[in-house]
């Protein structure tokens, strides 16, 4: 259903991608798209964002909520990946994991998407609830599921899924009214909830 699928957050380099990843929590991939533009024209590079205030960068983040948060997570970012990586975004989970606003969404967002490294599998809100509706996992905690679906997804299609995944969510699976008639994938789905 969505063989191109890819990544819906813009961005140029793996920095931007980790930035506008860190951004989304909480907050929907269209206002982090809103949200990056004027903020990468304002600090184009790491050691921009290293170099401001987390005060003042939370006023220029303040629309994806939890800005105080997310700023100095972004400022924290950056200068680890100057003190640590040289100013690249590092390559491997465990050197992800050590990136502070970084947790294994966040990596395998950044690893997947801009690297091609399949890392895991990234699961958001809409990994989480279809992955369920599917009966590919019976877990509520991201981290279990993203191990029950390490084992049932092959590896090369570890990064592609999650996007797919994604884009059904925003398109037919949504959450508060499924558009069951009109899913291809309805005769394999297991909720309870069905809309037919």
């Amino acid at each position: 259903m969505y063989p191109g699928a890819t990544c819906a957050l813009h961005h140029q380099n793996p920095w931007e991608l980790l930035v506008a990843t860190i951004l989304s929590a909480q907050c929907t991939d269209k206002r982090v798209n809103e949200v990056t533009p004027g903020l990468f024209a304002k600090y184009p590079t790491p050691q921009d964002f290293a170099s401001v205030r987390p005060e003042v960068l939370a006023n220029d983040i303040r629309s994806t909520g939890f800005f105080n948060n997310k700023a100095k997570s972004l400022v924290g970012a950056a200068r680890k990946i100057i003190s640590d990586f040289g100013g690249e975004v590092p390559k491997t989970m465990e050197e992800m994991l050590s990136i502070p606003g970084a947790a294994r969404k966040t990596a395998n967002v950044v690893l997947g998407t801009a690297y091609g490294i399949a890392s895991g599998v990234v699961v958001d809100t809409h990994v989480q609830r279809i992955t369920l509706r599917l009966d590919l996992t019976r877990h509520t905690d991201p981290k279990k599921i993203e191990q029950d679906l390490m084992k049932v997804i092959p590896k090369d299609k570890w990064i592609l899924f999650s996007h797919q995944i994604i884009l059904h969510g925003r398109a037919r699976c949504v959450a508060r009214k499924p558009k069951c008639a009109e899913c291809l994938i309805s005769p394999v789905c297991y909720a309870a909830d069905k809309t037919i």
